[in-house]
C-alpha cells in the first residue's frame, strides 16, 4: 500500500546536505542530472542569494515518488543564523535525515539538532558523509555517534548475526524476538526507528554517489508509517508570498483530508491547494494525510499554529540574541518600512519587529551577520527599500532571584481592579508559564481568565535595562473586582502594575546569551587562544588534538565578547583557524554593573511601565508610589512570606517619609539661621542638594583610562607568614618550611590566576646582604639587599609597576597599605588574600575531578 511519508534532512553547514539531497533526487529518477552547489545548479537552492552564497537559506520541498513510499523531502538550512527555520520544519516531520561530515565528525551545531530531534521526537537517519576524504574508520565514527548522540545509533552497512544482537538491546520487543528466533522483522526494526529506540546509520559520499543507493532503500524500507486518523488536523509551520504577491501558509495535513473551498474555524476558505516540487508546483482538490501542501486564501494564519484537532506548537527554543536598529533613508515613510517589516515578520517570527513610539525608531532581532544581510537584501527587492542597520547590541533577557509577590491596584473614580501576582524564578531556558490558584469566591473566573489574556498579551520588561523578562512563573493568586464599577480594562492596568511592582521590589538578574563554541587551529597559535578565551571570560576545557598539528578548544564564552572573534581567529592563524559559535542559552551576566551603567535604564521613570497604583481618596483617583502599595492593598498577602513582605514594603514607605520630614526640617532651619544672621550669599537651595547633585555641578576632570596592562601580585612574605596559622605553625624553628610552604601555594595561585607573582622576603637584618630574585617554578622569589626592608622595596617596586600595570600587594601593615594605595596599587590584607587562596584550592579540587579547564584554570596543583 502507497502512503506518504514526510522527511527533513538537517546538517551542520558544509556537511553535504544539500549535495546528498541533490543524489537522493537522482537516484530515484527525479532530475536528470545531479546539480551541485559550488556550480550554482542545486534543484532546491533556487534562490538568488542562495546561490550566491552557497548555502541553504530558505527550507525548500521535493517530492520523491518512491515503489512503497511517496516521501516529500524538506531541505532545510544548515546555517546557524537560519536555525529557528530548521526548528519550524521539524514540527511537520515524520522522520529527520541527519548529516554529519565523516571529515569533522560530531560538532556542535549537529549536538545541537539532535537535542532539537529529541524535543521533537523525531525518528532520525544518519548518513556518513565525506567518507572519501575521512581519515576516520567507520567504527571510530560510529563509536563517536554511540558516544556523543546515542549508544542505539547502528551501522545498517551489514545486518549480521553482530548487528541483530546490537540491535535486541534497543528494545524489548526486539530483544524478545532475537532470544526466540535469532533474528529480528523489518516491521520490529521500523516500529523501534518511529519510537526512537533505534537510529539507523549509513556510510558513502553523496557527491561521489557512494552509498546514497542503499540509503534510500533504507528509507524505503524503514520510514515510519503513521496511523491513519479521520479527524482533520494540520500544523502550519511557514507563512511566504510567491512571485505574485499571493500570501501561502504552508502546512502539514496530520489527520482526514483538506478540500479547495473549504472553510476554516477562522471563517476563511481555502482558495488554491499547491503541491510544491522544487520552484514548481501543481495544484489539487483535495491534500491527504501526510500532504505538505501550501495553500492560498488565508490571512490570519501563522507559523506553529496548529489547525483542527492539532494545538499550537511551543515557542521554538532557538531564539535571536542580537538586537539592529533600522536606518530608514531620509526619502522613506518608516511606517511604511515598519509595516513590510511586518510582513517579513510574519515569514520568519524570530524578527521580532518593534516600534519604540518615543524615539520614532524601529529594531528587529537577528541571530547573526548572515541573517542581517539576507534580511537588507530582501528589503530591497521584495519592497525597493534601501535600508541599512547600525552594529548591532546584545538583547538581554532579566530574570528573578528569589519569589515575591506583586500588587497592582487600578481605582479612579468608577474603576477598580485589584491583583495579586506570585512571580517566582525557574531554571535557566524555561521561559515564562503562567498559572492561576485564585479561588472563585474571591474572583470571578472570566476576570481571572482575563488576568492571564493580559500577562500573555505583550512582552513584559524588567527592571534592569527594560530588557524582556524570562525564567519565571507567574501565578495569579489574588484579586478582587466591583460589582458595579469594574470593567475590563481596568484588570489590565491592576495586572501590568502587579507585574511591575513585584519586578521592582525582587532582586533581579540580568542574563546574557552564551555561546557554545569549537575552536580548531594550529598547534602553535593554542597558547595566543587560550589568552584570547580567558580575556573573554570563556569556560573551555583543555586543547585536545584533533590531527598532528591541529588542536581544538571547547567550551562557552559570552556573545557579547565572541560575536566578533572570527575575524582575529582568521587573521592569526593566516586563515588556518576555525571558529564554530552555536547560541547555548541565557545565563547570568559576566559584567553586569558596566552594562547597567552603559544603558543608565530608570525603572521608576519609565511612564510606559509603572509599578505605581492607583487609589481612590475622596472621590478622586491618588497615585501611591510601588513601595507604599501594600501599606494601602485592599486584599491581604496570599503567600507565606506575607509579613516580610509587608513589613519591608512599610518600612521603605516610612523611610521614604522621615527623608521628606528632614527636608521640611532643613527649610525651616536655613529660614531660621537667615533671619538671626542673615541671607546667606550662596545659593540658597544648595544646602537642600543631594551629595550627588553637587558632585555633578563641579568642574569634571577628564576621566583617566583604565589599566588593561598585565596583572602583578606582590606579597610580603613575612608578613603572610606571621598572619596565617597553618604557617605559623612552623615558627620559629621551621621558617625554611613556611617560605617554601607559601611559595608553593603561590606557585598554584599563579597558575590559577595566569598573573604575575613577586615573593618579597625582608633581608633587613641580614649583614652584608645583597639584593637578589630567583625564579621558583612559576613565581619569582625577591630577598631585599641589607637595610632595605621589604616594605621599601615593594613601595618602590608598585610606583613603577602600577603606571601602566594592574598591581595588588598582600599585606596586612597598615602603613604599607596606605603608602601602595597612594601609588595606585590595589592592597589586599592577609587575612583576606588566606580566603581567596582557599577558594582557588576548591576551584582546583572541583577542575580536577571534572577535567575541565575554566576561564584561568591550568592544570597546576599542590598539596596544602
Amino acid at each position: 500500500m502507497q502512503y506518504h511519508s514526510v522527511i527533513g534532512i538537517l546538517a551542520h553547514v558544509d556537511a553535504g546536505k544539500t549535495t546528498l539531497s541533490e543524489s537522493l533526487l537522482f537516484q530515484s529518477g527525479v532530475i536528470r542530472k545531479q546539480g551541485r552547489v559550488d556550480h550554482k545548479d542545486a534543484f532546491l537552492d533556487t534562490d538568488p542569494l542562495e546561490r550566491e552564497r552557497g548555502i541553504t537559506i530558505f527550507s525548500k520541498q521535493a517530492i520523491l515518488p518512491l515503489p512503497q513510499v511517496t516521501i516529500t523531502l524538506l531541505d532545510t538550512p544548515g546555517h546557524i543564523d537560519f536555525s529557528a527555520e530548521t526548528e519550524r520544519t521539524l514540527q511537520v516531520l515524520d522522520a529527520a535525515i541527519l548529516v554529519i561530515s565523516g571529515s569533522d565528525g560530531v560538532q556542535s551545531h549537529t549536538e545541537t539538532l539532535w537535542q532539537l530531534l529529541e524535543r521533537y521526537r523525531v525518528p532520525v537517519f544518519l548518513f556518513l558523509n565525506k567518507m572519501d576524504l575521512a581519515e576516520d574508520s567507520e567504527d571510530n565514527l560510529l563509536a563517536q555517534l554511540q558516544e556523543k548522540l546515542s549508544p542505539h545509533c547502528l551501522s545498517f552497512s551489514q545486518m549480521d548475526d553482530k548487528f541483530y544482537e546490537a540491535a535486541a538491546l534497543c528494545s524489548e520487543t526486539a530483544l524478545q524476538q532475537y532470544l526466540d528466533s535469532g533474528s529480528i522483522s523489518k516491521e520490529t526494526l521500523r516500529t523501534a526507528i518511529a519510537k526512537r529506540e533505534l537510529f539507523p546509520c549509513c556510510f558513502g559520499s553523496a557527491l561521489k554517489q557512494q552509498g546514497v543507493e542503499r540509503f534510500l532503500s533504507l528509507l524505503e524500507q524503514y520510514t515510519p508509517i503513521l496511523p491513519e486518523n479521520t479527524a482533520f488536523g494540520a500544523k502550519v509551520y511557514k507563512i511566504t508570498e510567491d512571485g505574485s504577491g499571493s500570501r501561502l501558509t504552508h502546512m502539514k495535513i496530520t489527520g482526514g483530508s483538506l478540500h479547495v473551498r473549504e472553510k476554516l474555524p477562522s471563517g476563511e476558505k481555502v482558495t488554491q491547494i499547491r503541491l510544491y516540487h522544487g520552484t514548481k508546483f501543481q495544484t489539487v482538490e483535495t491534500a491527504e494525510t501526510g500532504m505538505v501542501c501550501a495553500v492560498t486564501g488565508l490571512t490570519k494564519t501563522y507559523a506553529g499554529e496548529g489547525l483542527g484537532k492539532e494545538h499550537d506548537t511551543a515557542h521554538p527554543v532557538l531564539s535571536p540574541v542580537l538586537s539592529y536598529r533600522v536606518n530608514v533613508p531620509d526619502n522613506l515613510d518608516v511606517h511604511k518600512v515598519l509595516e513590510n517589516l511586518k510582513k517579513l515578520e510574519q515569514e520568519d517570527p524570530q524578527l521580532q519587529v518593534r516600534w519604540k513610539e518615543p524615539l520614532q525608531e524601529i529594531s528587529v532581532r537577528l541571530m547573526g551577520e548572515m541573517q542581517l544581510a539576507v534580511l537588507q537584501r530582501l528589503m530591497l527587492e521584495r519592497f525597493s527599500m534601501p535600508v541599512s542597520f547600525d552594529s548591532g547590541s546584545i538583547a538581554y533577557r532579566e530574570t528573578i532571584r528569589e519569589p515575591v509577590e506583586g500588587v497592582g491596584h487600578y481605582e479612579p473614580l468608577r474603576h477598580y481592579a485589584e491583583v495579586h501576582l506570585l512571580l517566582e524564578p525557574l531554571p535557566i531556558g524555561s521561559g515564562l508559564q503562567f498559572a492561576t490558584t485564585c479561588k472563585e469566591d474571591s474572583l470571578d473566573r472570566n476576570w481571572q481568565r482575563l488576568v492571564l489574556t493580559h500577562l500573555q498579551e505583550k512582552t513584559h520588561c524588567g527592571v534592569l535595562t527594560n530588557s524582556p523578562i524570562t525564567d519565571m512563573k507567574i501565578t495569579l493568586v489574588a484579586g478582587r473586582a466591583h460589582v458595579k464599577h469594574t470593567e475590563g480594562g481596568d484588570f489590565r492596568q491592576a495586572t501590568y502594575r502587579a507585574l511591575r511592582q513585584g519586578l521592582l521590589a525582587a532582586e533581579s538578574i540580568l542574563l546574557e546569551p552564551w555561546y557554545t563554541f569549537r575552536l580548531t587551529l594550529p598547534t602553535e597559535q593554542v597558547g595566543r587562544a587560550i589568552a584570547d578565551l580567558q580575556h573573554m571570560s570563556a569556560t573551555f576545557s583543555a586543547p585536545q588534538a584533533a590531527t598532528p598539528t591541529m588542536q581544538v578548544l571547547q567550551g562557552t564564552a559570552p556573545v557579547s565578547e565572541m560575536r566578533t572573534y572570527q575575524t582575529d581567529v582568521t587573521a592569526y592563524t593566516k586563515g588556518k583557524g576555525k571558529l564554530f559559535c552555536q547560541v547555548k542559552g541565557y545565563y547570568p551576566c559576566h559584567n553586569t554593573e558596566t552594562i547597567l551603567e552603559q544603558i543608565g535604564y530608570d525603572a521608576e521613570k519609565d511612564p510606559e511601565n509603572s509599578g505605581d497604583s492607583i487609589f481612590c481618596s475622596h472621590g478622586a483617583g491618588v497615585l501611591v508610589k510601588w513601595n507604599e502599595v501594600p501599606a494601602k492593598m485592599h486584599v491581604p498577602y496570599a503567600t507565606a512570606k506575607k509579613p516580610e513582605q509587608e513589613e519591608k514594603a512599610v518600612q521603605l514607605a516610612q523611610q521614604a517619609s522621615a527623608y521628606r520630614s528632614r527636608l521640611e526640617e532643613d527649610k525651616e532651619l536655613l529660614t531660621w539661621f537667615e533671619r538671626t544672621y542673615g541671607k546667606i550669599k550662596r545659593d540658597p537651595r544648595q544646602a537642600l542638594q543631594t551629595e550627588r547633585e553637587l558632585v555633578e555641578q563641579r568642574p569634571q576632570k577628564p576621566l583617566q583610562p583604565l589599566k588593561t596592562g598585565e596583572s602583578y601580585l606582590l606579597v610580603d612574605g613575612y608578613n603572610v607568614i606571621h598572619a596565617w596559622d597553618s604557617l605559623k605553625q612552623y615558627l620559629p624553628d621551621h621558617l625554611d618550611l613556611a617560605r617554601k610552604q607559601l611559595s608553593d601555594w603561590l606557585c598554584n595561585y599563579q597558575g590559577f590566576r595566569q598573573c604575575h607573582v613577586i615573593l618579597v622576603f625582608d633581608a633587613y637584618q641580614v649583614k652584608g646582604g645583597r639584593e637578589h630574585v630567583e625564579q621558583y617554578h612559576n613565581i619569582h622569589i625577591v630577598y631585599t639587599k641589607e637595610a632595605e626592608t621589604a616594605d621599601a622595596y615593594i613601595e618602590r617596586t608598585t610606583y613603577e609597576l602600577a603606571k601602566e600595570r594592574r598591581v595588588r600587594v598582600v599585606t596586612s601593615d597598615g602603613l604599607e597599605q596606605r603608602i601602595i594605595l597612594g601609588n595606585g596599587a590595589c592592597r589586599v590584607s592577609a587575612a583576606e588574600f588566606e580566603k581567596e587562596m582557599a577558594e582557588i584550592e576548591l576551584a582546583m579540587k572541583a577542575f580536577l575531578q571534572s577535567g575541565k579547564l575554566s576561564g584561568n584554570h591550568i592544570t597546576m596543583k599542590q598539596e596544602r
